[in-house]
């Protein structure tokens, strides 16, 4: 019986994946390096990244489809019930441009500027499009992309369709940023703050292989110290200013 409880359990341990649920956010400095620590410490288990709106994510959170969700949260709003939510960063909404883009040239881009520019915006349901609503105050671009997750946004950017608004912690250390395929400037006269949380379900029981993953995601942003940004630097702007800590 021993033998068989114990067979029982490295199969479960086999087969047993974790699910994780992400806006695209912070995948380069948090989500790869958490996955790969967590990967060398358990390599029967399967982990399965999923790309969703924020909305989805927190549906399948709580109907277990999903058992990690790496969501960003706008400082200063309330925090969803039903879930256990820990910070992991934070940072200031940036502007990405395409190095040919006529706003590469200043220090800091307006809600103005944003008007003049055809704009990739994050389709209804991303924290992101919320905030680019709220800083247009109602105003209209030139001419409007939407699309789906930080990724596919700087992607277009970076084939010169158009300007994107997201975190900075979705683009400082990200293969295009560091090719020079795209770069960012933070937003004149805005002092917002998007948090990168990670949430999972309220429950009184958390599977262990969640809990080992949740665990290197904070190991991870506690490495990073809560902020991702590209040092300041001297001679002509380039990229984003260092952030504050929380």
């Amino acid at each position: 019986m021993d033998r068989l409880r114990a067979a029982a359990g490295e199969q479960h341990r086999v087969r047993r994946m974790v699910r994780v649920g992400t806006v695209n956010a912070a995948t380069v400095p948090l989500l790869v390096p958490a996955v790969r620590e967590f990967r060398g410490a358990h390599p029967l288990t399967q982990v399965e990244v999923v790309g969703a709106q924020q909305t989805d994510i927190h549906r399948a959170l709580l109907e277990g489809g999903l058992d990690l969700g790496l969501v960003n949260h706008l400082e200063g709003d309330d925090m969803p019930d039903g879930f256990e939510s820990t910070e992991l960063l934070r940072g200031r909404p940036v502007v990405c441009l395409h190095p040919d883009s006529p706003l590469v040239g200043r220090a800091e881009v307006s809600a103005d500027d944003l008007l003049t520019e055809p704009l990739i915006a994050m389709r209804s349901g991303y924290v992101m499009h919320r905030y680019v609503h709220r800083l247009l105050d109602g105003r209209s671009p030139a001419f409007a992309y939407s699309t789906d997750g930080a990724e596919m946004g700087k992607l277009m950017v970076a084939e010169g369709l158009g300007v994107t608004v997201l975190p900075e912690f979705s683009v400082v250390g990200d293969p295009l940023e560091r090719q020079g395929a795209l770069v960012c400037r933070p937003v004149a006269g805005d002092r917002s703050r998007v948090l990168l949380v990670l949430r999972r379900r309220r429950s009184a029981s958390v599977p262990l292989a969640a809990r080992a993953l949740h665990e290197a995601f904070v190991r991870r942003a506690g490495r990073l110290g809560g902020a991702v940004s590209r040092p300041a630097e001297t001679g002509p702007p380039r990229g984003t200013r260092p952030t504050p800590g929380p």
